[in-house]
């Protein structure tokens, strides 16, 4: 079971790097408009904030890295923290932003978390 919670953790970091270079670097270009659905104009307006969102899901990933390479309990503590952020953060945004988030945030935090304690 260790095997696959790493494995989960290891793809909601990548999941969230990711989201860091859709919101910081292709923002305004076709993959983060695809992403926002904004058009042109409304994409290059909102960009420092995309940014900004972008800077955090760099954070998650590469606490949840840290929690990966980190000796146990640090590593088992990180892996926890980070991905109840995760949660949050989808849920969060499932409820306010938009649906979407819930899938393709929220629930595979969700499984990478539950996979986690599982292990622990």
């Amino acid at each position: 079971m260790q095997t696959t919670a790493n494995i989960l953790v290891g793809l909601v970091a990548a999941l969230h790097a990711y989201i860091l270079v859709l919101e910081m670097f292709l923002w305004e270009k076709k993959p983060g408009r695809g992403l926002s659905g904004f058009d042109a104009p409304m994409a290059k307006a909102t960009a420092p904030l995309a940014a900004n969102q972008g800077l955090y899901n760099g954070f998650l990933s590469a606490g949840l890295v840290w929690g990966l390479i980190a000796d146990d309990p640090t590593g088992f503590r990180v892996q926890v923290f980070f991905l109840a952020c995760v949660l949050v953060a989808g849920l969060y945004g499932g409820i306010t932003a938009n649906r979407r988030i819930l899938f393709a945030q929220a629930l595979p935090g969700a499984l990478a978390l539950a996979a986690v304690l599982v292990a622990g």
